[in-house]
């Protein structure tokens, strides 16, 4: 199973304030943010890097550099994510997948994609809510069918179900995730979870 959990004090306070009831949404939305600066950082343990020859005040030497990342947003909530991983990588690129949930098949409904090619990228999916997998599995065939090949997927919470389909649908593609959750309740919604993240980001309950 492709999936890491992280284990950071922080991503822990931060997983906590998301998940109160509480919580307001400007509060929310930076702890959103700050949870999502340790998913970027386990997110990119793995990225190719090219080294470059620069110099130093005291003389040449050679460093690395990353190039030629991709984040994808999964709309809405995954922009939560979004400034963090433009934030930590400066040049990144990125490209959008617009879907929304069917609230009563849970059935993923497209409405917006664009995507820049992929082919030689490292994407990174924001996809914060794992629920039952079908939006992140289209949205992983939306950038497999702009060329990408090294896919990671950044998520708050998921939950079995899920990571089940993701490992079934794409089991090449790593999930980084701050909880994995009990299960689905009736409506398909994480618990304990922590509520509808796009609702909770934008003050729209």
């Amino acid at each position: 199973m492709n999936l890491t959990v992280i284990d950071h004090p922080l991503a822990r306070h931060y997983l906590t304030v998301l998940r109160n009831k509480d919580t307001e949404p400007q509060q929310f939305r930076a702890a959103a943010k700050g949870l999502a600066y340790s998913l970027v950082m386990e997110a990119t343990k793995r990225l190719p890097l090219q080294q470059i020859e620069i110099e130093t005040p005291m003389e040449p030497t050679v460093g690395y550099a990353i190039d030629n990342v991709v984040a994808v947003p999964v709309l809405r909530a995954g922009l939560g994510m979004l400034d963090a991983v433009l934030e930590m990588i400066p040049n990144v690129k990125v490209g959008f997948a617009g879907v929304a949930r069917n609230e009563e098949t849970a059935q993923p409904q497209e409405y917006y994609a664009k995507l820049p090619d992929l082919s030689n990228a490292s994407v990174l999916i924001c996809e914060p809510m794992l629920a039952t997998g079908g939006s992140l599995s289209w949205a992983v065939d939306k950038v497999k069918g702009s060329g990408a090949k090294s896919i990671t997927a950044l998520c708050v919470v998921t939950a079995p179900d899920g990571v089940k389909k993701m490992y079934e649908d794409h089991p090449d593609v790593q999930i980084i995730a701050a909880a994995h959750d009990r299960e689905l309740n009736e409506n398909f919604y994480i618990v304990p979870g922590l509520g509808d993240m796009g609702d909770r980001l934008f003050g729209t309950l």
